[in-house]
């Protein structure tokens, strides 16, 4: 992974958020809860008390599907820097072997935990700005992304009137 890229969070609760973020705005929250856990990262504004290489003014955070990646993060309680398993530009490693094929030596540990469920990289979506901006179009196509953000106006529209 290129140094200057920020640094994922995968979380194991929403309410991790509390520490690692600011206020989040009402459309992220809606877009977590429907798509939490899986394959949605979220780009929101970064709590101050953060160091800089998670991100300068934001982070990109996630809580994974995997139950046993889930199972981990929620039994140390706290967040995991994770990245795809990859070199940056090769496609998404989704099983041990496809890991050990492309990084070999580089990492210390492989958990096999079966084929990842998700089957690619993630949808990146940022929210820092309260407007839904895809960064990066992953296993969550844009169009479902569109469609629920649009339920959200929908909702928070009175009488359907703006």
């Amino acid at each position: 992974r290129p140094k200057h890229l920020p640094l994922p969070l995968l979380i194991g609760d929403i309410k991790q958020l509390d520490i690692l973020a600011k206020p989040l705005s009402e459309i992220a929250l809606f877009l977590a809860k429907r798509f939490w856990p899986g394959g949605l990262t979220l780009v929101v504004p970064k709590a101050a008390r953060l160091p800089g290489y998670l991100g300068n003014t934001s982070i990109a955070v996630r809580i994974p599907a995997h139950p046993v990646c889930l199972a981990l993060i929620q039994a140390i309680n706290n967040p995991l820097i994770g990245t795809s398993a990859n070199i940056s530009g090769r496609p998404s490693a989704l099983t041990a072997g496809e890991v050990r094929q492309q990084l070999g030596n580089e990492v210390d540990l492989i958990i096999d935990g079966g084929r990842c469920p998700d089957g690619g990289e993630s949808t990146v979506v940022d929210v820092t700005g309260g407007e839904v901006v895809i960064l990066r179009q992953g296993i969550i196509p844009e169009d479902e992304i569109s469609r629920v953000a649009e339920e959200y106006r929908k909702i928070k529209e009175p009488c359907g009137l703006l």
